[in-house]
């Protein structure tokens, strides 16, 4: 199936609403929507929290209710789950990205979560916390379990995550290849808007971050191809700590995050591997 057959199917996806939404800034996107565990190992008395940033290629016009139903189906999976929205850029050329607000809202958003979620979902347990995000939120994924790695003068500079693993899917996570074949239209570029801040910004300069990094791609994906995986995983093997890869033959883009597709099964034991 194509990328654009993949984004018809999920697109088509009712949004589903959340048990609670809070806000982490006074900005209209900066909050988060929460949703509790619907069964499965939810019935435990605490659940593991998963932690999902939307793709998008950072752009204005995608938000994350395209991804409620992928986030229902990890509620539904058990898990308690955030679902964090962030500023993000335009829909003009060179407007792909909103840096450096896009990082400012992931860093304060994650920050202030275990405060929201104590009041928004009480059983989760945070010491068992995933995070997981789709191609541009991969990206933001694999950059925030990297902040500990940012020069203690840099804004988003944070000593210890608190992540259990990053769980991260056809993510935009080696800028320089995914530069060089394209990715998301020149995304890349345009979410760096010349700031020369790519040493700060690019997960495979972020190296190594001390925390467990999966990637989950398919190999047909013509967004984000499987090439970037590839790079970034080559990336990590050479700092001493190898992310686990895992491609899906005859999978692009899109079906990751659908549901109804065998892929998302395969991306939700990844996250248990991790969170259970």
């Amino acid at each position: 199936m194509s990328d654009d057959a993949e984004a018809d199917a999920v697109f088509a996806h009712p949004a589903v609403e959340p048990d609670a939404t809070a806000a982490y800034g006074a900005h209209p996107d900066q909050i988060v929507d929460f949703y509790a565990p619907r069964g499965g190992e939810g019935t435990a008395t605490t659940v593991p929290l998963v932690v999902v940033l939307h793709g998008g290629a950072w752009r204005e016009k995608i938000d994350r209710q395209h991804i409620t139903p992928f986030v229902d189906f990890l509620a539904r999976r058990g898990f308690a789950v955030a679902n964090v929205e962030y500023r993000r850029g335009g829909t003009e050329p060179g407007s792909a990205g909103r840096f450096p607000d896009t990082l400012d809202d992931v860093a304060a958003a994650l920050d202030l979560l275990p405060e929201l979620v104590a009041d928004r979902l009480p059983g989760a347990d945070l010491r068992r916390t995933v995070l997981t995000g789709h191609s541009a939120g991969g990206h933001l994924a694999l950059w925030a379990a990297a902040r500990q790695v940012l020069p203690p003068d840099a804004p988003w500079h944070r000593s210890t995550p608190p992540f259990r693993g990053v769980v991260a899917l056809a993510p935009i996570a080696h800028f320089a290849v995914a530069r060089e074949l394209g990715a998301c239209g020149g995304a890349v570029d345009e979410f760096l808007g010349g700031t020369g801040n790519e040493a700060w910004t690019d997960p495979a300069a972020l190296l190594p971050t001390g925390i467990a990094a999966t990637v989950v791609q398919g190999r047909t994906d013509t967004t984000v191809p499987s090439r970037v995986a590839e790079a970034y995983a080559d990336a990590t093997a050479k700092e001493g700590e190898p992310a686990g890869l895992t491609l899906l033959d005859g999978v692009g883009h899109f079906a990751l995050i659908d549901p109804a597709a065998d892929a998302c099964a395969v991306v939700a034991a990844e996250i248990e591997q991790l969170a259970w």
